[in-house]
């Protein structure tokens, strides 16, 4: 396991990797997508600032918890490249995120709730769909499993 120290500033792509958790290929995909930065060193090799382990785990973290990478792209774009960010950040960050998690946790619970139910897809292939959904109703408000979005509930 690479420690690294705090005179440590700037960190290759494999102790980035090995610290963080992250493959480098993920790593250098995040830095495609703009998630991440580095500079080229002369030899044409990344090298990241320590706090790149923070935006790592921001993604990572957001990600697990379905956080779409554009939406992570876009709220990292706030704060310039160079910007390291501060515990104000994320809390700016944290209410960008509020709705969007409170949004997916009720996608959820309706989920668990409806898993073995019908979830109103239209198949009308178990027992229960012509009852809950008959001559599928719900595909009138739209495509999809209509029980498990919220906008049917």
């Amino acid at each position: 396991m690479t420690h690294l120290t705090w005179k440590t500033h700037e960190l290759t792509v494999g102790e980035l990797s090995q610290r963080s958790g992250v493959p480098a290929s993920a790593l250098r995909f995040y830095e495609r997508e703009g998630l991440i930065h580095s500079r080229r060193t002369s030899g044409n090799q990344r090298r990241y600032t320590r706090d790149t382990l923070r935006r790592v785990a921001f993604v990572r973290s957001s990600q697990r918890v379905g956080i779409p990478l554009s939406r992570i792209r876009d709220v990292l774009s706030l704060f310039p490249e160079d910007h390291v960010l501060t515990k104000d950040d994320w809390a700016r960050i944290s209410e960008c995120w509020r709705s969007d998690l409170t949004d997916r946790i009720e996608q959820l619970e309706n989920l668990r709730d409806h898993l073995t139910d019908c979830i109103g897809c239209g198949c009308l292939s178990i027992d229960k769909c012509a009852l809950a959904n008959p001559y599928d109703k719900l595909g009138e408000q739209g495509a999809g499993a209509r029980r498990l979005l919220k906008s049917c509930c």
